[in-house]
């Protein structure tokens, strides 16, 4: 029993030092998978080193040294990977036998130590069953002590003092090895798990300023869209003080040691703000003399700074500040960056929208107006319930997201080459189907001479979300849609096709009926099919009007053909 709280004693011990071991950037870069080999080298010093630890902190025991060290090797080598447990072996293991050169059990635990860390590595990866797996890691643990104590009785002399020695220590050294690895896989499993919970938080976060300030910034950067905005991010980050500076002058700062009508102008000529203009990129500024502020009184002793841009132009900066010297932390980098991005997205709508208030194409306008506001809505509802789960597929969504949007509202011209609406349905199709899942299912038959053929804007992709949401959602257990592109004699023929509920001849002769009663066509349905339907009747002739074959239970083919230089 006493050989047992010793053990566990220094159990508690050790894991003071590995909490102080997983502070390290490098341990933490281990984790996420992007460790460099830099990083492995310094981690193999550290695992070999902590394992040097555990050997002092042993105690003597019947000849030998009963301590936990196989500990440290073999979590170096599960972290990260065989070459790391191997080189934290060999340090670890050298020092073992070095340390205790002429002991019983010096050369045998020496060789189990450079074992252990690379037999841990490949072990670990083959019984594991899910990620930080606590019952692998016991059994780890367990196997690597066993085979201590097999060298041990193979290289112990003599035989009879080694037998006494596994004898007695065999059992508790075992249970608490493997106990020991079990508890440190869980408490990094619960490092990792706080880790990925701060970023889906500030990535919700994000996207919850996002949401709030959208309808300040389609406006531009003004003084009162950035004054809204900078209250808001302050609000709901948390953070101290908030900067939003335009090509001129301070839009809009709202933090500390200001009235509430007036923003000082020294601000402007920061050196942190001047650092962004000048390198177009963002700057971090964890002390007062980076971050400039010189005025008596600043309160603002560390900040993150990013610029804002439209169509790669810089068009003004923001600034997240921190009151504390090295006060910005990495979710701050994080959110500043993350911020930027999206507002550059939201602006780039802004202007989209202003020209497209101007434009002349009188179709495009009301199908984007129909468009915008509810697909915006259940995308943003939809990448949301994905930060916390998925945080870089819920990125992902973002850039489709982006890219639909840019798509739908950028172009005013009269035909952009087929790729590009082809483009524009698959950001929709990537969010649509991160709603629904299976039960959306696509597939393309598009021959590659048609790709740069030029076709009306926003043609396809109306097609399809009707074919989604009229034909495919209805149906129980989804479906699929097909979209068809050839070209034949100057002629570019496009079909999209689903396997949905289809509809009955009645209904399907109303669809372009100019007197539809509010539910004879489902609502959405009517308008989609009736603009696109229109704008080819304009623009081609009634020859090439929206040709729709259906049958209930069957599906629905939408074709129709434009005419193509040779």
């Amino acid at each position: 029993m006493g050989l047992f709280l010793d053990l566990f004693e220094r159990l508690g011990l050790f894991a003071i030092l590995f909490i102080f071991l997983i502070r390290f950037k490098a341990f933490k870069r281990l984790l996420t998978g992007v460790a460099s080999n830099r990083d492995k080298l310094v981690l193999s010093l550290l695992f070999g080193g902590a394992g040097i630890v555990a050997t002092y902190g042993g105690f003597a025991f019947h000849g030998a040294i009963a301590n936990l060290r196989g500990v440290a090797v073999a979590l170096g080598g599960i972290l990260g990977g065989p070459l790391v447990g191997l080189a934290a072996g060999l340090v670890a293991g050298i020092h073992r036998y070095a340390f205790d050169i002429n002991g019983l059990t010096a050369l045998s635990c020496g060789i189990a130590t450079v074992l252990q860390g690379g037999l841990a590595a490949w072990l670990y990866h083959r019984l594991q069953r899910r990620e930080y797996d606590i019952l692998a890691a016991f059994a780890v643990g367990a196997i690597n002590e066993c085979l201590k104590m097999l060298l041990i009785l193979l290289l112990a002399r003599p035989f009879s003092s080694a037998v006494n020695l596994v004898t007695v220590l065999a059992f508790p050294s075992i249970l608490v090895n493997g106990l020991g690895i079990a508890v440190f896989i869980q408490l990094i499993s619960s490092v990792f798990r706080e880790q990925q919970l701060a970023k889906a938080e500030q990535a919700q976060t994000t996207l919850a300023i996002t949401f709030r300030t959208l309808p300040f910034l389609r406006n531009g950067l003004t003084t009162e869209s950035a004054q809204q905005t900078a209250a808001i991010i302050r609000e709901m980050a948390g953070i101290d003080a908030v900067l939003i500076a335009g090509e001129q002058q301070v839009l809009a700062y709202d933090g500390p040691g200001l009235s509430s009508n007036g923003t000082p102008d020294g601000l402007a000529s920061l050196a942190v703000i001047r650092q962004v203009y000048d390198s177009g990129q963002a700057v971090l500024a964890m002390t007062s003399g980076e971050v400039g502020c010189a005025a008596v009184g600043c309160g603002l002793r560390s900040a993150v700074v990013v610029p804002l841009k439209k169509q790669d132009q810089i068009i003004g900066v923001l600034g997240l500040f921190r009151a504390a010297e090295q006060g910005i932390t990495a979710l701050d980098q994080e959110l500043a960056t993350g911020l930027s991005l999206l507002f550059a997205n939201q602006l780039e709508l802004g202007e989209i929208e202003n020209h497209r208030r101007l434009a002349a194409a009188a179709e495009i306008k009301a199908l984007q107006a129909q468009i915008n506001p509810h697909f915006l809505f259940n995308a943003i509802s939809t990448i949301i319930s994905y930060t916390r789960t998925e945080p870089a597929k819920a990125s992902n969504l973002l850039v489709k997201l982006a890219d639909f949007f840019r798509n739908s509202t950028a172009t005013t011209d009269r035909e952009v080459p087929l790729s590009v609406e082809l483009e524009h349905c698959e950001a929709y199709l990537a969010i649509e189907k991160a709603r629904f899942e299976e039960r959306i299912q696509m597939q393309y038959a598009v021959d590659d001479d048609t790709l740069c053929c030029p076709v009306p804007p926003l043609i396809l992709q109306p097609l399809v979300e009707n074919s989604i949401r009229h034909g495919i959602l209805p149906r129980e257990g989804g479906g699929e849609i097909t979209i068809s592109a050839r070209k034949e004699d100057q002629e570019l023929y496009i079909r999209i096709e689903d396997n949905g509920v289809g509809m009955d001849q009645e209904k399907l002769s109303s669809l372009f009926n100019e007197q539809q009663a509010g539910g004879s066509v489902r609502e959405g349905l009517g308008i989609a099919l009736k603009n696109v339907n229109a704008r080819l009747v304009a623009l081609y002739g009634r020859d090439r009007a929206l040709q729709i074959e259906s049958e209930p239970g069957v599906g629905t083919v939408i074709s129709f053909s434009i005419p193509v230089a040779a």
